[in-house]
């Protein structure tokens, strides 16, 4: 593969894997309510903003995983990170291991954590909220056993950083514990189309990612695939934290 090209291509496919990770956390059993598209939206920017006023700490390790498969060639990079998040100093990462193509490990999964790190630090630009969306309530569906209501999301502008498609919200705590979208607006000239799968769980009181893939087609031929799996989390309860502040 030409580097310059191929560097440009791996580039774009961090930028369409980039607005995934800005809204995986900006989320959220019995029988759904009857509610209309504005009062879920309305219900979940409650939930969201409930989560963020009670998750005071945590940590994961987590999974990164990135193969590319295009002129006759198999290329592929993983590597273990560990993130803290503290409600007042943000996210942190710290690199375990690494394995596999250097180029990748620096230009795909070293720049998907930055672009974490950048989108953390500014939510609202693409939140999941009537500022950047219109919703249409499209159906309810079961996810792991639990009901859940079929939004259509349609971004109001076309940026990068945004997605349209899918989202399922849990009818009981409004999370967002499913997406199937792709970005609004593709981030490089050689990206035909990026597919993004999110899901979340719920640990404890909290409901956190659980995985993003993104497989991107490239223009001229191939596939990137990037995957994070977010492993298990370990919570700070409030309650020792505010004990420890005494």
């Amino acid at each position: 593969m030409n580097f310059q090209l191929g560097r440009e291509i791996l580039l774009a496919v961090v930028f369409a894997f980039a607005a995934s990770l800005a809204q995986a956390e900006n989320a959220g059993a019995g029988v759904p309510a009857n509610l209309s598209s504005d009062q879920i939206v309305q219900q979940m920017q409650q939930h969201t903003q409930a989560q963020t006023e009670g998750l005071k700490q945590y940590k994961a390790l987590r999974h990164y995983q990135v193969e590319y498969h295009g002129f006759s060639a198999r290329v592929a990079a993983k590597m273990d990170v560990e993130i803290s998040y503290d409600a007042v100093q943000g996210k942190s990462f710290r690199i375990v291991s690494q394995s596999g193509s250097g180029m990748l490990c620096d230009k795909v999964l070293k720049r998907a954590v930055d672009s974490e790190k950048e989108a953390s630090q500014d939510k609202r630009s693409s939140a999941m909220t009537e500022a950047n969306y219109r919703f249409h309530l499209a159906g309810i569906e079961s996810v792991a056993g639990r009901p859940a209501y079929i939004l259509d999301v349609e971004p109001l502008t076309e940026s990068k950083f945004l997605s349209r498609g899918k989202i399922w919200v849990d009818a009981a705590d409004f999370a967002v514990v499913k997406m199937e979208t792709e970005p609004a607006k593709s981030p490089s000239f050689w990206i035909a189309r990026t597919l993004i799968h999110y899901t979340s769980t719920k640990t404890g009181a909290f409901w956190l990612p659980e995985q993003v893939r993104s497989e991107t087609k490239v223009r001229i031929g191939g596939t990137a695939v990037l995957t994070i799996n977010y492993g298990s989390y370990e919570i700070v309860p409030a309650t020792i934290l505010q004990a420890a502040s005494f």
